[in-house]
């Protein structure tokens, strides 16, 4: 006989409610043991016998339960370790309920709870839960009485609606603000810079004195038209135009005298005023004398001076570096001795530094033997400093030791200069392969933090036809990095130093700024004040028959340098030799000058045939005495007087040729 089927409770809760929808018992008195379970009724067995081999076996009939409502029936959970819980005993008729048993089994399913509703908030994994063995990453909540079971199931999403009310959310007024967004930054900045564009005044770009025409001032409201070119040129000139003047502009050489230039706008405006009309009286007693002007101009020239290291006043270095030759210093450290003789007197770093490299000049020869003998010695410092004489590498390393010692920062730099051996590029010539080596040079830090290259052993002397010819060259000190990088080519490409921060390649560099081979110039050039930089035309070569006027200009190395102050005194005239059509008629020619820029116009048919030399003069003596400071005007008055004698020196050499192949 089968038990009966009795009804089946998931917690202990719905079996103690159950029991008290009955109403058929009464509580048990508090305080005392609980009285056992009663025991489990006895199974009758079956003496009807065995019965094609089973034995068959009777329950005993379990007693009516009284006709009260049963409870419903809840879902069985799946997820559940025990697939069947036993039938609890039939109760009988009584007021009391029996006792409980104490639940041993901790794998028994805890009590299902209503679903939750969805929310944004992670829901943590409840501990201790033993409806779970598996699931802790399940997106619902374990107690869900959705019937899949969490066994198997790791990423459920399912829900059912349920009953149950969660707390009220949580007062958001009560948390901190969240910071804004990046959308929202971006919204108020644009907003912070659209106010500002209509507070603030706009103001006219700066323009050069020279080169902006007169134009009204721009201001926050819209400017008036422009003039009509018919009436005065009396527009108000551009009030930040004098805020340019400050620095001098760079000064152009004339145009040729063939060029005729039209009559600009500017012109017609000048002879508007009656012819009838008397100009205004000048006004006499506000007029600055002769001497006020010549003090306010060499005021301002020395101002410039001295921020440019050409024209700047070396004297007291130069003086100084002259006074203690080598065999005066003492043997134990001369090092320590010449930076402070040198460099002690003088708090500008580029005093310092002058006053090294001049005393290289006067105490250092070339050595001519050694090198031209392909036996170069090592030496250090002091045996360099004793012997007088060393390769660029020895001025270099002592020109970096007595910089070091008195507190300048110096470095030796080596790559490739153009000097004795150099053979410049010809028209269309491929530059040799990379070979930055051969020479050395120095950078030292002077003043404003600013590193300056210079050539100790270029600045001394120069070498030809295998002998030493001490020259002092203080361009080699003075020489902007840009110009110096020239005729150097460092190995490391952070030696340049250049003011725009530029690295030339290797091929650039070979090839110089001229196409082809560069006109030879001549240093006696340089010490009276003439740049070789801007010569033009640049190269060696002139053809004749181009038809062309041909302009040679040049000009000074500096704006504000004066031959008396900072050369040898009065400038020199300069000529130019020619030898006339297809060169049958030799003259010499002076050139023209503003006191900045030299120039001449001549055309190339009357330079002179192809294979023929023209140079530029400068004219020394004239008559058996100094030529310094001979005008045009007096030249060709001692040359028109038959009896004249004259002298000069060479500073440019020039080549006649047919053409020059592209």
């Amino acid at each position: 006989m089968a038990d009966v089927e009795e009804p089946k409770f998931n917690s202990l809760a719905d079996r103690i409610a159950a029991l008290n929808r009955q109403k058929n018992f009464t509580s048990p008195p508090a305080g005392g043991k609980r009285p056992p379970p009663p025991p489990p009724p006895a199974k009758a067995s079956n003496t009807n016998g065995v019965t094609n081999g089973v034995v068959s076996v009777s329950s005993p009939t379990l007693p009516a339960r009284p006709q009260k409502r049963n409870p419903p029936n809840l879902s069985q959970r799946t997820n559940t370790t025990i697939s069947e819980i036993e039938a609890p005993p039939s109760l009988p008729g009584r007021d009391a309920p029996p006792p409980l048993p104490t639940r041993k089994n901790s794998a028994q399913p805890s009590p299902a709870l209503p679903a939750r509703r969805p929310s944004a908030q992670p829901l943590r994994s409840r501990r201790g839960s033993n409806s779970s063995e598996v699931s802790h990453i399940s997106t619902m909540s374990n107690l869900s009485l959705n019937p899949v079971s969490s066994r198997t199931s790791t990423t459920s999403t399912e829900t059912q609606p349920g009953r149950r009310v969660l707390a009220p959310a949580l007062d958001q007024a009560k948390l901190p603000p969240l910071p804004p967004s990046r959308k929202e930054r971006e919204a108020q900045a644009a907003k912070e810079a659209a106010e500002r564009e209509v507070t603030d005044v706009i103001k006219a770009p700066l323009l050069s004195a020279r080169s902006a025409p007169a134009v009204p001032q721009v201001g926050s409201r819209p400017g008036l038209p422009p003039r009509l070119p018919s009436r005065p040129g009396n527009s108000p000139a551009h009030p930040q135009a004098d805020d340019g003047a400050s620095t001098t502009p760079r000064r152009l050489p004339p145009p040729p005298s063939a060029f005729v230039r039209p009559p600009s706008t500017f012109d017609s405006s000048r002879n508007t005023r009656p012819r009838d009309e008397a100009p205004p009286p000048v006004p006499l007693s506000s007029r600055p004398t002769m001497a006020q002007i010549d003090a306010v101009t060499v005021r301002a020239s020395t101002n410039q001076a001295g921020s440019c290291l050409i024209c700047r006043d070396f004297s007291a270095p130069d003086t100084v570096a002259a006074q203690y030759p080598n065999h005066s210093l003492p043997r134990h450290d001369p090092v320590g001795y010449l930076a402070s003789v040198l460099c002690g007197p003088f708090p500008s770093a580029t005093d310092k530094a002058r006053a090294i490299f001049t005393w290289c000049h006067h105490n250092i020869a070339y050595n001519v033997e050694e090198f031209f003998g392909k036996c170069i010695k090592g030496r250090n410092v002091e045996e360099t400093i004793f012997h007088g004489k060393a390769v660029c590498q020895g001025y270099a390393e002592v020109y970096q030791a007595i910089a070091q010692r008195a507190g300048l920062q110096c470095v030796v730099v080596g790559g490739h200069g153009k000097g004795y051996g150099y053979k410049p590029l010809t028209r269309g010539e491929p530059p040799p392969p990379r070979n930055p080596s051969g020479h050395a040079w120095n950078a030292v830090c002077i003043d404003n933090g600013e590193w300056k290259l210079i050539d100790a052993c270029w600045g001394a002397g120069s070498v030809g036809d295998q002998q030493y010819h001490k020259q002092f060259k203080p361009q080699m000190f003075c020489l902007a990095n840009e110009l110096f990088g020239l005729k150097h080519f460092p190995q490391d490409d952070r030696y340049f130093f250049r003011n725009d921060g530029r690295i030339p390649t290797w091929e650039e560099y070979m090839i110089g700024p001229v196409r082809g081979e560069k006109a030879e110039f001549y240093g006696t050039a340089t010490d009276e004040g003439i740049s070789e930089f801007t010569f033009s035309p640049a190269e060696k070569h002139i053809p004749v028959y181009s038809g062309e006027v041909l302009r040679f200009q040049f000009s000074k190395v500096c704006e504000h340098w004066v031959p008396e102050r900072n050369g040898k005194g009065r400038s020199y005239l300069l000529l130019m030799k020619i030898h006339g059509l297809d060169g049958r008629k030799e003259d010499i020619v002076p050139l023209e000058t503003d006191g900045f820029w030299w120039w001449i116009d001549v055309p190339a048919r009357d330079l002179g045939a192809p294979g023929q030399t023209i140079f530029l003069y400068a004219l020394t003596t004239l008559n058996n005495r100094d030529a310094r400071g001979v005008t045009k005007e007096e030249y060709y008055r001692a040359k028109g007087s038959g009896g004249y004698s004259m002298s000069w020196a060479i500073y440019v050499k020039y080549e006649l040729v047919s053409s020059i192949p592209f």
